[in-house]
């Protein structure tokens, strides 16, 4: 297990060095100047030349990386091209709403994915199984976008139920308040990746269902609900864990766009108005925090499905 745990870190700071050299380098592609920016129209060459220099903007594209990555190492994202401030003070104040965002989200998608996955395939000879394994390939289509904008039609507009934009101005010192903001988007998340996760669940179920292990305990005595239940659910959840690593990557992404639809001031919304600005210091160190997050989320969900999965597990361990 030592070996595997080593080796797996090493992947995942291989795989951190690798993106923050992508990240860097290809935001400079991108056009515009954020020194004009700065300057503003009415800024001379001149002035635009002295903001280049003082922001260290004139300096080869090697040098700027490495300084930027000298930072890293020390914990620091860099400072805020254009106000200067600290970029890890305000991630994490940003990640105070997308990080619980996307945790309600993925909440939301397990308890409705998984009981509804393995009935599904309980019933997959019945009209409830087939009505449901549809509707999930119908929701799993649905673009978060377009399905935030029902559920805001319906909950915020026509019953008034939740808030539909907006976040408390305070956070989570009220956190009543805070968790109905978080609501509806949690809920166009979560429902979408809820579809997903019901059919993995679906067919590790049925999967399952075709085991020997289940069939001998159905021939003892036991209902086939109660078999797969008690036999086969725990090889379902091992199939769901193995899948929650590419999951949480699409969570995530989901948040980010669904931030910009319900006016929440969380990493993705402050990710859209910096890229807007060339505020290329903080869209680097956003952006690498979101892939940080993945690799991480993944490394976690490799070390629970290897502990939990006796076949995975070398000898003697």
């Amino acid at each position: 297990m030592t070996r595997f745990v080593l080796s797996r870190l090493v992947l995942l700071v291989l795989g951190l060095l690798v993106a923050s050299a992508l990240i860097f380098f290809t935001l400079r592609l991108l056009t515009g100047d954020v020194a004009q920016v700065i300057a503003g129209t009415q800024g001379t060459a001149d002035q635009v030349a002295g903001i280049r220099k003082s922001l260290g903007l004139d300096r080869p594209l090697p040098v700027q990386y490495a300084a930027w990555l000298g930072g890293l190492l020390h914990g620091d994202l860099g400072r805020s091209l254009v106000t200067g401030s600290s970029v890890s003070s305000q991630l994490v104040q940003k990640l105070s709403v997308t990080l619980p965002l996307a945790g309600l989200s993925l909440v939301i998608g397990l308890v409705l994915g998984i009981p509804l996955g393995v009935v599904s395939a309980l019933r997959r000879r019945r009209i409830s199984g087939t009505v449901i394994s549809g509707v999930a390939q119908a929701f799993a289509a649905v673009p978060a976008v377009w399905g935030g904008m029902i559920l805001i039609a319906v909950f915020g507009v026509a019953i008034r139920l939740f808030p539909t934009q907006g976040y408390p101005s305070d956070g989570w010192a009220d956190p009543v308040q805070a968790l109905r903001s978080l609501l509806l988007p949690a809920l166009t998340i979560g429902v979408i990746e809820g579809a997903v996760i019901l059919r993995f669940t679906r067919s590790a179920t049925l999967e399952a269902m075709s085991q020997d292990y289940v069939r001998t305990a159905a021939a003892k005595g036991m209902t086939r609900t109660r078999a797969v239940v008690t036999h086969g659910l725990p090889n379902v959840l091992l199939s769901v864990v193995s899948v929650l690593g590419v999951q949480l990557a699409a969570l995530l992404v989901g948040a980010v766009l669904v931030e910009q639809l319900f006016a929440l001031p969380g990493v993705g919304r402050m990710l859209v108005q910096d890229v807007g600005v060339r505020d290329l210091t903080k869209v680097q160190g956003e952006l690498l925090a979101l892939t940080g997050l993945v690799l991480i989320l993944g490394f976690v969900v490799d070390l629970v499905h290897r502990s939990v999965d006796p076949r995975l597990r070398e000898p003697g361990e």
